[in-house]
């Protein structure tokens, strides 16, 4: 990974490098995202909606995805609707005063699907497939090593308050975004399937364009590789969602952790996770099938979900005890959503037609999105009745996972020319 990261040049060197600007924008506000909601009084049912609504403009951004890269090129699309996606509904969510501002900068928000396809291609066209699975890595990495800023925010609730500390990361996220858009734009250039695709696209109407994925969807449908990767995302994603949206909830209100600590939970996360990855999930992943590293994954994830339902409510705050038994979930959290999350991008793009590779990815994320958005909505009145259950929903999902990556797993290209070779 280090070597990858080294040797990285052009596109891919660009959006490795920029992305621990997150560290400085949105990776110090999300830990509070939640509880800032609860205080400005959006009720848990509210929250769950939100996500399951933004999840849906995510479905049909994600849908228009795919076009909007082919005609606007992955450059420009990424520099667009990055601002589109980030810059304004930070800017809403720094001056919001309830379920209805926030419901706006959600709906918006769901253009990041958009960015994130663009994104993606801009990524690994122009990577080698076989770093592909290590680039995907790296992104992790910096993300978690993104976290590290948290004391930063822990400083500002500390200092001013929840709600007006927020307001603050807010604005700041809007600003460090804005400048991270346009470096990436500066030091970035069209790929060559991106020039190809654009050319093609010219002075077609996207209704038209968008009427050509129908063969597109017979390459998915006939693919086991590739439906089997949908469904292993689609799960990744529905647990993501749902620890995204109630972690700090439940830490926060059942468990009694202090507003000002809630941004070091994530950051310990995000500490272990960068340990993790350049040790043991490099050892479990270099070679052979990825069959075993996703069945370990999926194993982590319901061992910590079933810990966390398990921890018993302190009665004034937080213990020593408490924050033990936090520790624990957060390191078999970091192991094993860390390790999946890699594993789910990695299988997607390993079973994707390389020359159809926009349009393609675009419709899978719409149908795992379309599988995913429930879970918000069915989270959210789980967690109104006892915020313990989203987490047992999780361990489901989870058991879920086990199955069919037990049960059904679907061999890649590249593994099976690696168990040739063996």
């Amino acid at each position: 990974m280090l070597a990858t990261l080294l040797e990285l040049r052009g596109n891919g060197r660009a959006c490795v490098y920029t992305e621990p600007m997150w560290g400085l924008s949105m990776m110090l506000v999300l830990p509070y995202a939640s509880v800032f909601m609860l205080a400005l009084g959006v009720a848990d049912t509210e929250i769950g909606l939100l996500a399951t609504l933004s999840m849906l403009s995510q479905v049909v951004c994600g849908l228009l995805s795919g076009v909007v890269t082919d005609k606007l090129g992955r450059r420009l699309t990424t520099a667009v609707f990055d601002i589109v996606a980030w810059v304004i509904p930070c800017l809403i969510w720094a001056f919001a005063q309830n379920f209805w501002w926030f419901l706006a900068a959600a709906v918006i928000n769901g253009t990041w699907q958009i960015t994130m396809n663009s994104w993606d291609c801009l990524l690994v066209e122009d990577v080698d497939r076989a770093l592909l699975t290590k680039v995907y890595s790296l992104i992790k990495v910096a993300a978690d090593f993104s976290a590290l800023f948290a004391p930063i925010a822990a400083f500002l609730v500390a200092r001013y308050g929840l709600v007006p500390a927020v307001r603050i990361l807010y604005i700041n996220a809007a600003v460090v975004m804005a400048v991270k858009i346009w470096i990436l734009y500066r030091w970035t250039t069209e790929t060559v399937v991106g020039e190809l695709r654009r050319e093609q696209t010219r002075g077609t109407s996207i209704w038209r364009v968008l009427w050509g994925y129908r063969p597109v969807l017979g390459l998915i449908v006939r693919s086991r590789g590739t439906l089997f990767s949908l469904v292993i995302a689609a799960i990744v994603g529905a647990v993501t969602l749902v620890t995204a949206t109630f972690w700090q909830i439940v830490a926060s209100k059942r468990l009694g952790v202090p507003d000002a600590v809630l941004p070091f939970l994530p950051m310990v996360k995000s500490v272990l996770s960068v340990v993790f990855f350049f040790t043991v999930i490099p050892w479990l992943t270099h070679k052979g099938t990825l069959r075993r590293p996703t069945l370990i994954g999926f194993a982590a994830v319901l061992a910590s979900q079933v810990l966390l339902v398990c921890i018993p409510v302190p009665g004034e705050g937080a213990t020593i005890s408490t924050y033990a038994l936090l520790g624990i979930c957060l390191m078999l959290d970091a192991f094993g959503i860390g390790m999946l999350f890699m594993l789910a991008e990695s299988l997607v793009a390993l079973h994707v037609d390389q020359h159809e590779r926009s349009r393609v990815m675009a419709i899978q994320r719409t149908v795992v999105m379309l599988a995913t958005a429930p879970f918000g909505w069915i989270a959210g009145w789980l967690s109104s009745q006892d915020r313990t259950w989203p987490f047992v929903l999780n361990a489901a999902l989870a058991v879920a996972g086990l199955l069919v990556a037990g049960r059904f797993w679907v061999t890649t290209h590249e593994e099976s020319a690696v168990d040739a070779h063996a």
